[in-house]
């Protein structure tokens, strides 16, 4: 596994996560989440962050992805099954799902789409 390409393949994909959370969920859908809390800005940092660096180690090291479309796709199925498995976790505790399931399993599989795609682009362009 190249390092340059891992560590800087994350930091594209965290920085990219980022933004498309503060676009969907700060701009786009911003009746999803109640408005009575002030969300830790460092935490979400530090969740976009190993998120991101979770899809650059499998990008970088077993799956050998450095194509845009190829990460794209790879980022849509393991954002997929990621966002329905931590959603599952959360209404665990809920005795029924809410309204809003479906909304948020899309924008996350889209968000891991469109960074997915970005880090696989990036490790293609550093090891070209």
């Amino acid at each position: 596994m190249n390092t340059k390409s891992f560590l800087l393949s994350g930091i594209t994909g965290t920085i990219v996560s980022f933004l498309l959370g503060f676009l969907f969920y700060g701009y786009l859908f911003t009746d999803l989440h109640p408005d009575d809390a002030e969300p830790c800005m460092l935490f979400i940092l530090l969740g976009c962050l190993f998120y991101a660096f979770a899809f650059a180690l499998i990008y970088n090291r077993w799956a050998n992805i450095r194509t845009f479309n190829s990460g794209a796709k790879a980022g849509f199925l393991i954002g997929l099954l990621w966002t329905l498995s931590m959603n599952f976790f959360m209404y665990s505790s809920e005795s029924n799902l809410d309204s809003n399931f479906l909304l948020l399993v899309a924008i996350d599989a889209v968000s891991a789409t469109i960074m997915g795609g970005m880090i696989a682009l990036v490790i293609g362009k550093i090891e070209a």
